[in-house]
């Protein structure tokens, strides 16, 4: 099966290609620059593994919740590139892929920072060793985040490095590490597509929807003044 794998959601780009069990990667902070990585990269590592678009069964995307304008752009060239081919598409979630690089066994607190003085929070844990999703992916004020249940967390995602002393003590204090500066990695992403597509979760692209959780995207004045 080969599969091409994208992220755009943060600042980062994540791009890879699995090919037979084989997976080539690459990854690089790249704010503002996505657009001029993405299909280089693509077409860069399909060679590398010896194929061409062609070749490919399945396209799958981080979907988000990240960054609107890389967000909309992932799924918008995912959706295109899948078209084109006539294959499907494999929606991931960008909290699953952060809890899929995080190298722990037991539950898992993901916390991106939203912006706007939020989160995006989503809890972890996996089994068989993917990360599954314990609850339903929120957007939440730091002061509001709790952990669903007592046990050996652990903590991955900017939101930590932007709002740990915001967050209540309780959700701090249940941590057993922290690591604010986690980003999307493609040879986790590669993990979950290949999951998700063994799984039947692969879509039709038209089907493709991104996973903004937020419909507002800039704060007014006012509010501004509140934060």
């Amino acid at each position: 099966m080969n599969l091409l794998a994208i992220e755009t959601s943060t600042e980062a780009c994540a791009v890879g290609v699995s090919s037979n069990g084989r997976h080539v990667t690459r990854f690089e902070l790249t704010p503002r620059r996505h657009t001029e990585c993405v299909l280089p990269w693509s077409d860069d590592l399909l060679r590398d593994a010896g194929l061409g678009r062609r070749d490919l069964h399945a396209i799958a995307v981080g979907i988000g919740p990240g960054a609107f304008t890389g967000v909309r752009l992932g799924v918008s060239l995912a959706q295109g590139m899948a078209l084109a081919l006539a294959i499907p598409a494999i929606p991931v979630s960008t909290l699953a892929v952060l809890a899929q690089g995080a190298e722990h066994d037991g539950p898992i607190a993901v916390v991106m920072d939203a912006r706007m003085g939020e989160c995006y929070v989503g809890f972890f844990q996996k089994i068989d060793g993917i990360a599954q999703a314990l609850t339903e992916q929120q957007l939440l004020k730091p002061e509001d985040i709790r952990v669903p249940f007592d046990g050996e967390w652990i903590g991955v995602g900017s939101g930590f490095a932007a709002y740990r002393e915001r967050m209540p003590a309780a959700f701090i204090a249940a941590m057993r590490c922290m690591d604010g500066n986690a980003l999307p990695q493609p040879e986790a992403l590669l993990q979950w597509a290949e999951y998700a597509l063994a799984q039947g979760h692969a879509v039709s692209p038209e089907l493709l929807e991104p996973a903004y959780l937020r419909n507002q995207v800039a704060l007014t004045i006012e509010q501004r003044k509140q934060l």
